[in-house]
């Protein structure tokens, strides 16, 4: 089955030149044959899962490639290898012929060298999926056509001030942000849905002990196996707490934008459970932690989150 991300691209003209390695089940950047490596600094490792795509796209071996992301598989890689990513409102790319973890969290993504780069492929791929009933026929509004100028963009406590001064320098309305919300454990809401949820589809793969083989035990063999004691009223119960998650920061959103870290984790959790739409920026590098005697051309990038409300993917974009 070919995936409709794929279709969408081939009949734009585009070329399928590689077929790149994830984290095995999705799951961080270790695999069945090893485990990839930040191409920045090729001491340490990509993240994951969307490993493959991101370190091709950070090495220049590619020019974007498209990943995946259910609980930070597209931001979290962006950020350690320093690439342009978008993880776009939910719904917006079609999923078909992907493997699936979650059907109410899971979002495919591009990697690319720039923010007008991702621009431009979420055009060529958005679009309702026949197969795919959470995609959404939706328009994304050309970011080339927004004054910059009429914008307010909000800055957490953990944005870097940096780039708070170089976008009030252009022109853009800078002001102090807060997104409020009364919902407790975020991050227990994810793990609940993405865990009971991930079971579902592997419950057979588990109970027929294939996961014996699982290159990493201490990752989905083991979350699995506590996915199966979580009681069916306490998933309900978290999913009423997502819903009421989701009305209460659509209500705080009164900017057109904010930026901020993009692998804080409270932040991934709400984003992946709101839908939110954030583009990973790298805006600087700096020198590893304690070099080699002699020095060393490893670096460490810096980067930068600008999440937008949902439907409004074309202003994270700018």
């Amino acid at each position: 089955m070919e995936a409709w991300v794929y279709r969408r691209l081939k009949s734009a003209g585009a070329v399928l030149v590689a077929k790149l390695v994830s984290g095995s089940l999705a799951y961080d950047d270790i695999w069945f044959g090893g485990r990839t490596r930040n191409p920045w600094n090729i001491e340490e490792f990509s993240t994951g899962s969307s490993a493959g795509p991101v370190a091709s796209t950070s090495a220049g071996m590619v020019p974007f490639a498209f990943g995946t992301e259910t609980a930070g598989s597209i931001t979290y890689p962006a950020a350690r290898c320093g690439v342009t990513a978008l993880r776009p409102t939910f719904g917006t790319i079609g999923r078909s012929g992907v493997m699936s973890i979650s059907e109410s969290l899971d979002k495919l993504g591009p990697f690319c060298r720039s923010a007008t780069d991702c621009a431009i492929i979420l055009d060529i791929v958005r679009g309702k999926d026949l197969d795919d009933p959470s995609s959404k026929d939706s328009s994304v509004d050309d970011p080339f056509l927004v004054d910059i100028t009429k914008l307010t963009v909000g800055y957490l406590d953990d944005a870097e001030m940096e780039v708070v001064h170089v976008l009030a320098s252009k022109g853009v309305k800078m002001v102090p942000f807060k997104l409020n919300y009364t919902v407790d454990s975020v991050q227990g809401i994810l793990n609940f849905t993405m865990d009971v949820d991930m079971l579902a589809h592997f419950d057979e793969w588990q109970r027929s002990g294939e996961d014996n083989v699982y290159e990493a035990q201490d990752q989905w063999p083991t979350e699995l196996r506590r996915a199966r004691l979580i009681p069916a009223v306490d998933y309900i119960q978290a999913q009423r707490a997502r819903g009421r998650l989701i009305k209460e920061i659509r209500e705080s959103f009164t900017v057109d934008a904010f930026i901020g870290n993009a692998t804080e984790w409270e932040k991934v959790c709400l984003g992946n459970l709101v839908g939110l739409p954030v583009i990973v920026v790298p805006t600087g590098l700096k020198n590893i932690s304690d070099p080699p005697p002699g020095g060393s051309r490893r670096r460490t990038t810096i980067t930068t989150g600008i999440y937008a409300p949902p439907d409004r993917d074309h202003i994270a974009c700018l």
